[in-house]
């Protein structure tokens, strides 16, 4: 004779069902609690990629010190640059053996002059930055470019591949000659925009030559509103930005509220020629 199921044994059968109620209530609670967990995983991820950012400028200064004791305290080449005028590049202004050269190539990385103190390819492209490679018609090619950071032209900037850059835009030529700004002010490595990065050299007015309130290039903004700079005396920090960066017009004005910003990498820049 068939026995009824006990009271005990239909309780833990129907304990083990959901309810559709029960369902969609955990499926809301798993969504707020994502919800409230992704914003601080972006924040965590950007994190990262700065220290990470920080660490490939380390290195490439490192790179940078090496080639000058290698070099009786002459400075590496940065002779890659293009002329900008507010239509947009203009040609090549300087070009010959540079630390890099223009375009942010794989090729162009391996040969530039600071490549064989280093050959990781991952040093010269910051993780934030997913701007990618155009053909030469200007269409996007898919792949992430291979530099991110470009060197401030008063680290050996031009030196005697153009004569009128060379005697109008000051820079040092030796390790010892740094002293306006001093070693720990002078600015080496730049996280450049993507927009302006057309050459291997960050450009910007000088009391000696222009003077403008103007950006030639202009710095990245994909550290959370800032980038991130190295120095000659090694080391490398992060600049947040007062004012987004974002490019509108070449040689942009820059505006009042931008000022802080402008002032701010302006002083790691040498001003005369003594």
């Amino acid at each position: 004779m068939k026995q009824s199921p006990k009271k005990g044994d239909r309780r833990r059968a129907g304990a083990k069902a959901f309810t559709l109620i029960e369902l969609l209530v955990v499926i809301a609670i798993i969504g707020i609690l994502a919800a409230m967990l992704l914003p601080a995983l972006a924040r965590a991820k950007s994190r990262a990629w700065t220290v990470a950012c920080l660490s490939n400028l380390n290195q490439l200064q490192l790179c940078w010190h090496l080639y000058s004791m290698d070099n009786v305290d002459y400075l590496v080449p940065n002779n890659s640059v293009e002329g900008i005028s507010t239509n947009g590049s203009d040609g090549s202004l300087a070009s010959g053996a540079s630390w890099c050269l223009a375009d942010p190539t794989e090729a162009n990385v391996e040969n530039g002059m600071l490549f064989p103190y280093n050959t990781s390819l991952g040093i010269y492209h910051c993780p934030a930055d997913r701007s990618t490679l155009t053909s030469p018609a200007g269409n996007d090619g898919g792949t992430l470019r291979f530099r991110s950071y470009n060197m401030s032209q008063s680290v050996n900037g031009y030196p005697g591949y153009d004569w009128f850059v060379d005697d109008y835009i000051p820079c040092f030529t030796r390790l010892p000659d740094i002293k306006s700004p001093n070693n720990a002010d002078c600015m080496v490595f730049i996280d450049e925009n993507e927009y302006t990065l057309l050459d291997s050299q960050f450009g910007m007015p000088t009391d000696y030559y222009d003077g403008s309130t103007t950006w030639w290039d202009m710095p990245a903004n994909r550290h959370n509103q800032g980038a991130n700079l190295s120095f000659a005396d090694g080391h490398a920090e992060r600049y947040k930005w007062v004012v987004p960066k974002v490019l509108t017009s070449w040689i942009q004005p820059v505006s009042s509220a931008e000022m802080p910003d402008w002032q701010r990498v302006k002083s790691g820049v040498k001003q005369d020629m003594n």
